[in-house]
């Protein structure tokens, strides 16, 4: 794999492991016969999420596809909260040949939005929402929000390395022909070249979003992963 396929990887990797999460689940294909309601009522639960009704307005999932999420979420984490290292040994059996660990506390951050150790139901409604029937917009939104990791509004190449370095770690020796050492440098070095319009030495989220939508690849993937449930 090459370092534009790399590139297009660390756009996109978010939406195909959510994927893979949705089919552990079960939800792809999971039946509508069961009432949420009634689960929310009686589910002995240490966090209860929102009213079906408000995540509804929040998400762009319908009630019947909140039934399925809730009920996958719960039989999965039926404290109601998945904390980061649970969310670690989920992604870690999507790459057994390589190491996940940090790349998912990365992914962990990005939907941990208020910081507090824990991602709710509520949280991963919102962003599973973005990723899978988010405008382009909201997806590169959501992705640049992932890389920018100290949350300052830009990208730094200390930051994308940071990310690139996770993604190699993450696909272990899925990698044909197997990349040198210095592979994770030098594709940030090429992510700044074309992402960098102003030459200011990080990326911007103008600058991220303008270079992804014209990345024909990119968008084609992105549509590739709308409506999968």
């Amino acid at each position: 794999m090459n370092l534009e396929g790399l590139e297009m990887i660390a756009v996109l990797i978010v939406i195909v492991l959510f994927v893979k999460l949705l089919e552990q689940f079960g939800l792809i294909e999971a039946g509508l016969e069961d009432s949420v309601e009634d689960e929310l009522e009686m589910a002995t639960v240490r966090h209860r999420p929102e009213a079906l009704e408000l995540l509804e307005a929040q998400s762009k999932f319908t009630k019947k596809e909140l039934q399925i999420l809730y009920r996958g979420f719960k039989n999965e984490c039926p404290s109601g909260v998945v904390n980061e290292e649970t969310f670690k040994e989920i992604y870690s059996q999507f790459f057994p040949q390589g190491d996940s660990t940090t790349y998912a506390h990365f992914l962990f951050n990005a939907f941990d939005t208020d910081h507090n150790g824990a991602v709710s139901f509520e949280d991963f409604i919102k962003g599973l929402s973005i990723l899978l029937r988010g405008t382009v917009q909201e997806k590169l939104n959501w992705a640049f929000n992932l890389y920018d990791i100290n949350k300052d509004g830009y990208i730094s190449k200390e930051e994308m390395l940071d990310i690139m370095k996770a993604i190699y770690d993450m696909m272990g020796k899925c990698t044909y022909p197997v990349l040198k050492e210095d592979a994770p440098r030098q594709h940030v070095e090429t992510f700044f070249q074309k992402m960098d319009k102003n030459k200011d030495g990080v990326v911007t989220i103008d600058e991220f979003i303008e270079s992804c939508q014209k990345d024909e690849n990119i968008m084609r993937s992105m549509q590739l992963f709308e409506n999968v449930i």
